[in-house]
C-alpha cells in the first residue's frame, strides 16, 4: 500500500487525473457497454427467434386452409355426376351432339369455372378426358393429351401432390404468370370404377409459400415433401449447407426454432410440418445484419470512449500546463456575442485547445451570419414565389370568369350545347389547373374524363359513349393525377376516330382484396400483336420512347408515374384483338377502403 501511495505521490497532476478518469469513469463505462450490448444481442436473437415462430406458424395455417381447400374442390369435381358421364361418353367415343356441346358448357363446365373464379388461392382446376377429339372447354375441360405434356404426368400417383412445375397450359393468357406450381393430381373415375380423366387443381407455390422462392437476402426456405425432394430455397449460399440443415431439422420438432451457429454466423432455424401434403417446410432467418449491426455500434462505442479518453488526458495536461488567460478571453468574447454584438471575434492566437476553441467560436459566428443573410434572401425568394403564384391564380380565376360569361351568353341566346361545352371545358381547365399534392380520388379523375369526352365529341361526326361499372369503394381511393385521361385518350385518337362511328369506352373494376384492378376498354380498331408487343417493350423500357404522338409516351408516363407512387407490382397491362376492341388493364393497390364493395353502373351518353 505504501508502494502504490509513494508512486502516486510522484505521478505528474496530468497523470493522477487521467488514472481518476480511467477508474471513475471510463471502466465502467466500458463494463457496461459490454453487458448493455451483450443483454442487446440475446433480445434480438429472442426476437428474431418468436417472429420467425409467429411467421411460419402463420404462414403453414394458412397453407393448410390451400390444402383443404384444394381436397374440397377436387371431390367437388370427382362427385359431379354429370362430368363423369360426359367424359364416359367421350372416353367410349360415342357421338355427341352440338347442342349437348353447348348445354353442358353452360350448364356444367360454367358452375365449375365459377367455383374457380371465385377461390382466390387456386391458381386453376383442368380435368383432362381420355379423349383428343372433341372442342375443348377453356379453362375447364381439355384433351388428354396436354395432361402428357405436363411435367408430372409418368410420376404422379392418383391423390398425390406433384410441386415444382411450370404453368405449361395457361402461361400464354395468364396476368400473373408462374412458374412454380404445385398440385393435387387425381384420377376421376366413373360408376363402374373406370377412369375417364385426370383431375388437376394446381396453386402457385409462391403464394402459398411466400418465402419458397424469395431471393431477399438474409431468408431461405425450402419444403422438404415425403420421398425426401427438397423444393425452393433461391439463395445458393444456403442451398449449399441444405444437408447440414436438414440434419439439424430432423432433431427439431415440429412447429419449433432454434437458434444455430453456420460458418460462424447466426440463424434461427424454424421447422413446421404440413398436414395434408405428408411435407415439412424450412425457413432460415439470418441473424448476421442485426448481430453486426450490434457489433459494429459496440466496437463504435469502445473506439469512442478509448478517443474519449486520450482526448481528455491532453485537455487535462494542457489545462495544467497552460495559463487560463486565454480561457478567459475566449469567455469574455462570448459574454459579447450573447449581448447581440455578433461582429465580436476572438482571434485567438496561441495554438492549444482553448486556441483552436476560439477558432472555432470565430467560424461558428461566421457561419451564422453567412446563415442569418441566407435566411432573408430565402425569405425574399418565398415571397416571390408566393407573389407569381397569386398572380398564376388571379390569371386563372380570370379565364374562369370569362368562359362564366361566355356560358351566360350562350344560355341567352338558348345555345344550350355551347354553354354545356363552355361548362366542360372550365372544369377541365379547373382541374388541370388546380395544385394537389400528387394523388387525387378516382371520382376526380372521372368528372375530368366525362367532361373531357363530351368536349371531345364536339369534334366528331359520331359520338362516343362511357360506360362505368365500378364497385363503390373505388371512386374513394387514390391515384396520380391524370392517369386515366391518358388511356382514354390513345382509346379515342388511336382506336375510335379511324373508325368514324359511334363507340363505346367501357370503365370496369373489379376487386382484388388487397388491390383492385380498374379495366378500360373500348370498342376501336384494336391493335395488332406486334404493334402491341412493342407497345409493352416502350413500357418495360425496352425501346425508347421518343416525343410525338402515338408512340405510347403517354402511357409510359402513367405507368412510371403508378410505380412510382406505388411500387413495381403494379401498373398497366394490355389484351387486343385487332380490328375488334383494346383494353387496358390498371393494377393499383388499395389506399382507402370505402362502401360495401357493390358495383355503382351508369353509362354516360357525352354527347355533343
Amino acid at each position: 500500500m505504501n508502494k502504490i501511495k509513494n508512486y502516486c505521490k510522484g505521478l505528474k497532476l496530468n497523470q493522477k487525473f487521467s488514472i481518476v478518469i480511467a477508474v471513475l469513469v471510463f471502466l465502467p463505462m466500458i463494463i457496461f457497454s459490454c453487458l448493455l450490448f451483450g443483454n442487446m444481442r440475446d433480445r434480438i436473437i429472442s426476437q428474431a427467434q418468436s417472429e420467425a415462430d409467429y411467421y411460419v406458424s402463420e404462414n403453414i395455417i394458412a397453407a393448410q386452409k390451400v390444402v383443404e381447400m384444394c381436397n374440397m374442390s377436387t371431390q367437388t369435381f370427382l362427385n359431379n355426376q354429370e362430368l363423369q358421364q360426359f367424359l364416359t361418353r367421350l372416353m367410349e367415343g360415342e357421338e355427341i351432339s352440338t347442342r349437348e356441346y353447348m348445354d353442358f358448357s353452360e350448364n356444367n363446365i360454367s358452375m365449375l369455372e365459377r367455383l374457380v373464379n371465385s377461390n382466390p388461392y387456386l391458381y386453376y382446376i383442368c380435368v383432362y378426358a381420355e379423349n383428343n377429339d372433341f372442342p375443348e372447354m377453356v379453362p375447364i375441360l381439355y384433351h388428354g393429351e396436354r395432361a402428357e405434356r405436363a411435367d408430372w404426368y409418368h410420376t404422379y400417383q392418383t391423390g398425390e401432390w406433384q410441386y415444382d412445375y411450370p404453368d405449361r397450359l395457361h402461361s400464354y393468357s395468364r396476368m400473373n404468370e408462374s412458374g412454380h406450381l404445385m398440385a393435387l393430381v387425381s384420377d376421376l373415375t366413373n360408376s363402374d370404377g373406370e377412369k375417364v380423366g385426370i383431375v388437376e387443381v394446381a396453386v402457385a407455390m409462391d403464394e402459398v409459400f411466400e418465402k419458397l422462392y424469395d431471393e431477399t437476402e438474409g431468408v431461405w426456405a425450402c419444403l422438404e415433401a415425403g420421398d425426401g425432394t427438397v423444393y425452393g430455397g433461391a439463395d445458393e449460399k444456403w442451398t449449399g449447407k441444405q444437408s447440414e440443415l436438414l440434419k439439424e431439422a430432423d432433431q427439431m420438432q415440429s412447429g419449433s426454432s432454434r437458434h444455430l451457429k453456420m460458418d460462424g454466423e447466426d440463424i434461427i432455424l424454424t421447422v413446421q410440418k404440413i398436414d395434408g401434403l405428408g411435407a415439412s417446410y424450412l425457413q432460415v432467418n439470418s441473424l448476421k445484419e442485426p448481430l453486426g449491426k450490434i457489433n459494429l455500434q459496440r466496437n463504435l462505442l469502445l473506439a469512442l470512449l478509448a478517443g474519449s479518453f486520450l482526448g481528455m488526458v491532453l485537455i487535462i495536461k494542457r489545462l495544467v500546463k497552460v495559463l487560463l488567460a486565454g480561457f478567459y478571453r475566449i469567455l469574455q468574447g462570448v459574454r459579447q456575442v450573447q449581448n447581440g454584438r455578433l461582429d465580436t471575434r476572438i482571434h485567438e492566437e496561441t495554438r492549444d485547445e482553448v486556441g483552436e476553441l476560439g477558432c472555432q467560436i470565430d467560424q461558428m459566428l461566421d457561419r451564422i451570419q453567412k446563415l442569418m443573410t441566407e435566411n432573408i434572401n430565402r425569405e425574399v425568394l418565398v415571397k416571390n414565389t408566393e407573389i407569381k403564384a397569386l398572380q398564376n391564380q388571379i390569371n386563372a380565376h380570370f379565364i374562369y370568369n370569362v368562359l362564366e360569361s361566355v356560358k351566360m351568353m350562350a344560355e341567352i341566346s338558348e345555345e344550350y350545347d355551347i354553354s354545356d361545352a363552355v361548362t366542360a371545358l372550365g372544369e377541365l381547365l379547373r382541374y388541370g389547373m388546380k395544385w394537389v399534392s400528387g394523388t387525387v380520388e378516382i371520382s376526380q379523375e372521372l368528372e375530368y374524363i366525362k367532361n373531357y369526352v363530351q368536349l371531345m365529341n364536339l369534334r366528331y361526326d359520331f359520338i362516343i359513349r362511357l360506360s362505368i361499372s365500378l364497385p363503390d369503394f373505388v371512386y374513394g381511393q387514390q391515384i396520380p393525377k391524370m392517369s386515366l385521361q391518358p388511356i382514354i385518350e390513345n382509346a379515342i385518337c388511336h382506336g375510335i376516330e379511324d373508325m368514324d362511328q359511334d363507340a363505346v369506352i367501357y370503365i370496369k373494376g373489379e376487386d382484388l382484396g388487397a388491390d383492385y384492378r380498374i379495366e378500360i376498354t373500348d370498342s376501336g380498331i384494336g391493335m395488332s400483336p406486334d404493334k402491341k408487343e412493342i407497345l409493352e417493350k416502350k413500357l418495360r423500357g425496352e425501346l425508347e420512347v421518343s416525343g410525338g404522338s402515338g408512340n405510347g409516351i403517354g402511357l409510359k408516363n402513367v405507368q412510371d408515374r403508378i410505380r412510382l407512387e406505388f411500387g413495381p407490382g403494379y401498373g398497366l397491362s394490355f389484351y387486343s384483338k385487332e380490328g375488334c376492341y383494346m383494353k387496358v388493364s390498371i393494377l393499383l393497390p388499395k389506399t382507402n377502403v370505402q362502401g360495401n364493395g357493390e358495383k355503382n353502373e351508369n353509362i354516360i351518353d357525352c354527347g355533343r
